[in-house]
């Protein structure tokens, strides 16, 4: 049950316990006073009557000892007392007064049902005012809940939004009651947020661009070292520093969110190829297509999508190179009409990364990396607005699944209508890729998961 409900409910609820008191203090009340004032009158004729019978003069106002006198109102006056005594027991409500003369006992009796349906007409009025009151005491707490209802709904919309990236979200601070101190606090997290983020992007990436010539210069010097294994490790590790940088600047890049897919019309399967080709160099171009290699290709359903096929390709190599780094073989690439699933036989992703997706310079426990690949990847999905999820199957290992499904193409040469889009990491752009869909060295590429 919603919090509109809620409120909603409450008012009416109180509204209705509200009617339902007053209706019943007025009802006792009428019923009290109507007694005392027709307890008072036939008193009245009640005492007139004895002070004729009394002075011997018969008016015929009173009964003499009447046989259905009322048993209680009998003994009172039996005991020399005055009484008035209201009779409920048939159908036709009646009201008496007796008192004693002499060894006598005079009494009058009246109806009291004119009385009655006064008090059930009362009642009737009472009901519909109750029910008219309950009612629009329900309209306006609906009225009430609906309005703080939208603004709570477009505080949390908004924090969603923060929490999904766009940290330029802000709430119209409106009022001066509880909700608008909400909204303040929303706004001033996101502008903390933005900032501390921007601080920590413009640091990144300022630290990339000033490492950029001197690694630069040290792959060069690294290149004209002679023949040996010490040289070749200092370019080995040459290389690897390059390639993080790039990955790193990759990144910063990304995250500025400046660039726009550049879109061609493909086969996905063909993508696919050229993506398993980039991630594993050392195996030809037509194993890696056959499946002769550690990478397995497996063609489900083909077809035509209109996509940017370098930032597709760079996707699916950092996904691939983090199944060998991080997985198992047999690494399995599915193409299954607009789907491609990248599968290994490792130990699966970490628990923090199905919860809460790629985190930079996060590495899953007891491995080695910076977490740069499997945020790469998931930052180029934004820019083509593809889904990107990861998932550990039921019969063990890791599964990352691209959506191509929205950029999918008729043979008419137009988009697909109708056809499912992805749900997307949101959008930004990307650096352009090499040539074989990488970045950097398969090391940096293929990052760390989480």
């Amino acid at each position: 049950m919603g919090l509109r409900a809620k409120i909603g409910i409450a008012i009416a609820a109180t509204a209705a316990v509200v009617a339902v008191l007053v209706g019943v203090l007025v009802h006792h009340r009428t019923v009290n006073a109507q007694l005392d004032l027709a307890g008072h009158s036939i008193d009245s004729r009640l005492q007139t009557a004895v002070q004729d019978r009394a002075a011997g003069i018969d008016t015929g106002r009173g009964m003499i000892n009447p046989p259905d006198l009322p048993g209680p109102l009998k003994q009172l006056a039996e005991r020399g007392r005055r009484g008035v005594y209201l009779e409920q027991d048939g159908r036709t409500p009646y009201l008496w007064a007796a008192a004693k003369l002499g060894p006598d006992i005079v009494a009058l009796k009246r109806s009291y049902q004119r009385e009655q349906q006064t008090v059930a007409a009362l009642d009737r009025m009472l009901w519909g005012a109750g029910a008219a009151g309950t009612g629009l005491g329900c309209l306006v707490g609906l009225l009430v809940a609906h309005r703080l209802g939208r603004r709570l709904t477009r505080s949390a919309a908004t924090a969603q939004r923060i929490a999904e990236g766009d940290l330029g979200a802000r709430l119209p601070g409106t009022g001066n009651d509880e909700i608008a101190q909400l909204t303040a606090a929303v706004n001033t997290m996101a502008e903390a947020l933005a900032g501390r983020l921007k601080a920590e992007r413009d640091v990144t990436a300022n630290i990339a661009h000033e490492l950029r010539t001197p690694v630069a210069g040290l792959v060069a010097a690294a290149g004209l070292l002679p023949p040996s294994r010490p040289a070749e490790m200092v370019r080995e590790r040459a290389e690897r520093v390059r390639g993080l940088m790039e990955d790193v600047l990759e990144v910063a890049r990304l995250d500025a969110r400046t660039e726009e897919a550049d879109r061609e019309i493909r086969p996905l399967g063909e993508l696919v190829r050229r993506a398993v080709a980039g991630a594993a160099p050392g195996a030809s171009r037509a194993a890696a297509a056959d499946g002769d290699g550690e990478v397995r290709v497996r063609v489900a359903a083909d077809g035509l999508v209109e996509t940017d096929p370098r930032r597709v390709e760079r996707i699916l190599v950092n996904l691939i190179s983090n199944a060998r780094r991080h997985g198992a073989a047999p690494v399995t690439v599915e193409v299954d009409d607009g789907l491609i699933r990248v599968r290994d036989a490792g130990p699966g992703f970490p628990e923090e990364l199905l919860a809460h997706g790629p985190q930079r310079f996060r590495t899953g426990a007891g491995g080695a990396g910076l977490g740069l690949g499997l945020t790469i990847a998931a930052g180029q999905a934004r820019v083509l607005g593809a889904g990107l999820s990861f998932a550990n199957p039921p019969g063990g290992g890791a599964q990352a699944t691209v959506d191509l499904r929205g950029a999918r193409y008729r043979e008419r040469g137009r988009p697909e209508q109708g056809s499912e889009p992805g749900s997307g990491t949101g959008s930004g752009p990307g650096p352009e890729p090499g040539p074989d869909g990488g970045g950097g060295t398969e090391e940096a590429r293929a990052g760390r998961r989480g």
